[in-house]
């Protein structure tokens, strides 16, 4: 890129900070005490431009808290993270209105990014996605306009606090090729290409003069959720083997987590399913699936029905989660109207109810990760012998008086110094 270039990048994202943020400074409270957030990102000379420029490093995170370790005796802060599958800006412009809603109600989320969202439908060619051919995708790709609108969503995003995943490429659901038949190479094929088109958008576009991400992909990359769930015992290796913390692909129920192959697992969780004897996995897709079958247009006259059915059953699974073993309640989300928009309307009024609550910490999957790596190991096992909404007989100031290991050695959030 010319000089001129990477200056008016770098001054233009310092100015967009400045101006949204007012320089970006901010203490964030929690369930814990307010916590000094530093890290405003660095001033424009400091914007130090990767590859292309497509993204560049500019500090540390804004607005993001540092984790704290549970003192002894007091009970866990109830933590809810809200994702987004294929997370991308379209005409609906649910991207924008759901990154409003969390700034109202105090939280941040975590957006599972499609690489092939940020690749021009005319250069389609250029993913080479394992076991199919060229320029394959079930889930298409993108035109100037959107990528353009998605970037900007995800630079605001990241600003504010928000974690950036991924949810790979192509969607490749099923028996035919599908991510559940790849092997540990091919997922790390499909990640490598997931990355190398979030940082390469400004050279497979015409968007040259489009201030960059502000974050190093490679680093900020540390996460993702599997299409259709599938694929997950190699992707977890592949994951691991390139640095990633967490997998959020699974089936479970809600308890507080564990790691497997070395990675956190935040796996999706079944809640209660009004109106039915058995319980139902918290996204919008398995409620409507449940609902309306493979429809994602059905019943008119059931769409509320369908909605508040949605809301109640994750209102129920924070309640018995708050209430008793305080498990972080894990919701997956898609920017979608299906059935007329009934499970955003859901979503929406989830969060206006319980993320202003008191002990109540609506966070990304890296914040929730954070958190975890800075506790005492033997009051994370303690906690994951709580069942589903059981809190301790005992009480918490019993439960978890015992004497605490020392503090993991290293930058807060990381994963512990093993010697």
């Amino acid at each position: 890129m010319a000089t001129t270039q990477r200056i008016a990048a770098g001054v233009a994202l310092a100015a967009a900070c400045a101006t949204t943020f007012a320089g970006c400074s901010t203490s964030r409270t929690s369930g814990q005490g307010t916590t000094k957030v530093p890290g405003a990102p660095a001033p424009g000379s400091a914007v130090r431009l990767i590859g292309d420029g497509s993204t560049a490093y500019t500090g540390i995170q804004p607005h993001l808290p540092s984790p704290e370790r549970l003192k002894p005796g007091r009970r866990p802060p109830q933590f809810v993270v809200f994702s987004w599958d294929g997370a991308g800006e379209d005409g609906r412009k649910l991207f924008s209105h759901f990154r409003k809603v969390a700034k109202a109600n105090n939280a941040t989320m975590t957006y599972f990014l499609s690489g092939v969202y940020m690749l021009p439908e005319e250069k389609r060619d250029l993913y080479r996605p394992p076991r199919h051919p060229p320029g394959r995708s079930d889930i298409g790709f993108n035109d100037e306009d959107g990528i353009r609108d998605t970037i900007q969503q995800l630079r605001l995003a990241w600003l504010e606090g928000n974690e950036i995943g991924t949810h790979f490429n192509g969607h490749f659901c099923g028996d035919d090729g599908g991510v559940g038949q790849w092997s540990v190479e091919e997922w790390k094929n499909e990640i490598g290409q997931a990355k190398a088109f979030v940082k390469s958008w400004k050279t497979n576009t015409d968007l040259k003069n489009e201030p960059p991400l502000p974050f190093d992909y490679d680093k900020e990359l540390i996460g993702g959720r599997t299409p259709c769930l599938e694929g997950r015992k190699n992707f977890v290796k592949a994951a691991r083997d390139l640095g990633f913390r967490y997998d959020t692909s699974g089936v479970g129920n809600q308890v507080w987590p564990g790691k497997k192959e070395g990675l956190w697992d935040l796996s999706m969780q079944l809640v209660p399913f009004p109106g039915h004897p058995y319980e139902q996995l918290t996204t919008d897709y398995d409620f409507m699936a449940d609902q309306s079958g493979t429809r994602t247009r059905g019943d008119p006259d059931k769409f509320e029905e369908w909605g508040d059915q949605f809301r109640d059953g994750l209102l129920q699974g924070f309640q018995r989660a708050y209430a008793g073993n305080r498990a972080p309640l894990v919701v997956g989300n898609h920017f979608e109207s299906w059935n007329d928009g009934a499970y955003m309307r859901a979503v929406q009024e989830v969060v206006e109810r319980i993320c202003t609550q008191p002990a109540v910490r609506c966070v990304s999957f890296r914040q929730l990760v954070d958190w975890l790596d800075a506790q005492d190991p033997q009051i994370l096992r303690k906690l994951r012998t709580l069942k589903v909404g059981q809190a301790p007989e005992e009480g918490w100031e019993s439960f978890l008086a015992a004497h605490p290991a020392p503090e993991p050695k290293g930058a807060p959030g990381a994963p512990p110094i093993r010697p």
